[in-house]
């Protein structure tokens, strides 16, 4: 009896009989989704509860050519006679066709017949194979699924030659037949779709969610977890409304499913936009579906929720790369009409500063004198105001050139004044006594100080009490130069000041700025070798500084070298312009330069061909043609000129682009409009030096 109690229970050591192992396997089978899932748990108990050492399930699979084989599905082995252990045999049909036993074996397991017994007992393929193995005893029933032969289940103990009692053939029957069963549902319609749909939750790039009529969260994929930050073994069983939903919107409702249901506003069967919370308690923008589901007498609702961040951030870049190239057509478009704005007033210009130094040249009195030259000063002022303008609306690449950053300051200093003035700032200036000449664009380095000028306005705009900038151009200790602006402004918040020179990033009012000002200035600096840097002032308010390397000794005076006889008598003048032509040539038969002046071009020889020709001055812009034009006509009919011709423009920048699509030998020299004495006398001493060099 006491054996008997045994048998029917555990054994001695702790270990489930053959029965009620077979009985928890069966249990384990018929709750399992996958039976694949389970296999291995399943042997390993199996084993342990007959007393063997391995457990296999073999396959019986038809291969194509040749015929059946048996194959391993899955097997178990003891650790402790793993080393002597060989593993399975797969058993082919060739092998089975060459061996009587195993055609006998074969035919005994269609018709479901047990295998059992010694090794000791048999003889050909299986008795060499299992001695390979190290197998004493064996066991093996058949697993058959939809009335066919599946595969079989066996157990070997490695260590004894046992005889199998009947409580251990009929639970191994049983669990062969469960394992059948599962096989079976394992491939029924309802056990593939519940595998894909299973699978399909668990690859889902949405997070997806499912709760009961009660408002719990019964299913919470992976995706879920990784959006939320909840796993899902802490979210399932509670209410989405204590979990999920913002804690602003859960006033009122009971639980989750009734606020899923809402106020006139039911999320069910919708899809829309809406926010929801994770773990930490960040307020996230989603894109909820939730349809409702019934199952049985359940109701339940499935919601797909799709992270709308990302998509934001997109959406975001988008609109600042569209308003970029917004800004870039207003520039580009803003360049084109200052072009032309600076084309027509450059000319009445050059017209008045030629004449007021003229007048201060042959103006007897000394008052006429000084009204003259401030005629002069003040239209040379209006130039300087219309070229800055210019240079910092026209695209065009960096050209450096030794530029003094006291000029340069000054010339952004007039293009904002009117600013400051008009809102009553006043601006302090400190500039370095001797010029700090650096290799630099002018145009750009103007724009970098233009834009530091006007955040200065923008800053003290609101500010209380007194509202000054203050500009300082400096030496470095190293001989490089640099300057400075300065405001009493509220200064920049140091949470911030580590992202002021980023691309749109602004604290300025919707419509005041752009966030490209600081972003642009710090790449020109930059591209120039310099530094650029924000610093706080006391007692408030922000300083920046820009600092650009030496370019050498011997330049902190510069001294303009005595006119020298350029040896040019007659000139030529093309201009559709009278007046400013007219002016041109008062100055050139100042200096000792006879002139004649052409309106309107027909022919090199009618320009050139009535007497001595030593240089020639065009305008570029004219209505029938440019002066690149008649630069190319005259040089092909006079090859001579190349050095003799002189372009005369007011849009310095688009000259230059058009110059640099010549040839490099044919390159034109360029009067600015406005022009002064010194200008016409620095374009025939040009002339002069080039004609010299090729004789």
């Amino acid at each position: 009896m006491a054996l008997l109690t045994v048998s029917r229970t555990e054994n001695q050591s702790g270990t489930p009989s053959p029965t009620v192992a077979a009985a928890q396997i069966v249990r384990r089978l018929r709750q399992a989704q996958d039976w694949q899932l389970e296999i291995d748990h399943i042997l390993a108990c199996l084993a342990r509860a007959f007393g063997g050492h391995r457990t296999i399930l073999f396959r019986l699979r038809e291969l194509p050519g040749q015929g059946f084989a048996q194959s391993i599905a899955a097997f178990w082995v003891d650790p402790e006679i793993d080393e002597i252990a060989a593993p399975p045999t797969t058993i082919n049909q060739a092998i089975v066709d060459s061996d009587p036993l195993l055609e006998r074996l074969a035919e005994e397991g269609r018709q479901g017949k047990m295998f059992a017994g010694l090794t000791s007992d048999l003889s050909g393929f299986l008795r060499n194979d299992f001695e390979k193995q190290h197998i004493r005893s064996f066991l093996s029933v058949a697993v058959s699924a939809h009335g066919h032969l599946w595969g079989t289940l066996a157990v070997n103990d490695c260590v004894t030659e046992r005889d199998w009692t009947d409580d251990e053939v009929a639970a191994l029957e049983v669990i062969a037949a469960a394992l059948g069963d599962a096989i079976e549902r394992s491939l029924s319609e309802y056990h593939v779709s519940e595998i894909i749909r299973r699978t399909m939750l668990q690859s889902s790039l949405d997070a997806i969610m499912v709760v009961d009529e009660t408002g719990s969260i019964i299913e919470f994929n992976p995706a879920a977890e990784k959006m939320y930050g909840w796993t899902r073994d802490e979210i399932l069983g509670k209410d989405l409304l204590d979990t999920v939903i913002p804690s602003y919107y859960r006033k009122g409702f009971a639980n989750g499913a009734e606020y899923m249901a809402g106020r006139g506003s039911p999320m069910v069967g919708q899809r829309l936009e809406t926010v929801t919370q994770n773990a930490a308690g960040e307020i996230i923008p989603i894109e909820l579906t939730a349809n409702e589901m019934r199952l049985a007498d359940r109701r339940l609702i499935f919601g797909s929720i799709r992270d709308l961040r990302e998509k934001q951030r997109a959406e975001e870049e988008i609109n600042r790369q569209r308003e970029r190239l917004h800004q870039n057509e207003k520039m580009a478009a803003m360049g084109s009409l200052l072009a032309g704005v600076s084309h027509e007033l450059n000319n009445p210009l050059a017209v008045v500063v030629a004449q007021s130094t003229l007048l201060h040249e042959f103006a007897t009195d000394t008052q006429t004198k000084m009204r003259a030259e401030k005629v002069r000063a003040a239209a040379e002022r209006c130039g300087r105001i219309v070229k800055s303008f210019l240079g910092m609306v026209r695209l065009h690449p960096t050209t450096r050139a030794e530029t003094d950053l006291n000029q340069v300051v000054r010339a952004a200093l007039e293009v904002t004044a009117y600013g400051a003035r008009s809102s009553g700032i006043g601006i302090d200036t400190e500039f370095a006594a001797a010029p700090l000449m650096v290799m630099a664009d002018t145009d750009h380095m103007t724009q970098v100080a233009a834009n530091f000028l006007v955040n200065s306005q923008h800053a003290l705009a609101s500010a209380n009490g007194d509202r000054i900038i203050k500009v300082r151009t400096f030496r470095t200790a190293g001989g490089g130069a640099g300057f400075s602006v300065e405001d009493t402004g509220p200064g920049i918040a140091e949470a911030i000041r580590d992202r002021i020179f980023e691309s749109y990033f602004t604290t300025k009012p919707i419509g005041v700025g752009t966030g490209i000002g600081l972003s642009i200035s710090k790449s020109i600096v930059d591209r120039h070798n310099g530094r650029i840097w924000f610093e706080p002032a006391e007692p408030t308010g922000a300083r920046f500084v820009v600092e650009l390397p030496c370019i050498g000794g011997g330049l902190d005076v510069v001294a303009e070298a005595a006119p020298k006889s350029s040896g040019l008598r007659h000139a030529v003048i093309i201009d559709d312009e009278p007046d400013v032509a007219a002016s041109l040539a008062d100055i050139l038969e100042l200096m000792g330069v006879k002139t004649r002046i052409v309106q309107t071009w027909k022919s090199v020889a009618d320009a050139l061909g009535h007497g001595q020709v030593d240089i020639v001055f065009s305008d570029l812009r004219m209505p029938a043609r440019s002066g690149i034009t008649i630069f190319r006509e005259i040089v092909a009919e006079r090859p001579e000129m190349v050095q003799r011709f002189v372009l005369v423009t007011g849009d310095l920048i688009g000259a230059k682009a058009e110059i640099e699509q010549l040839p490099p030998d044919l390159k034109p020299h360029i009067l600015e409009k406005p022009f002064s004495t010194f200008d016409v006398r620095s374009a025939l001493t040009a002339v002069t030096e080039q004609v010299t060099l090729q004789d």
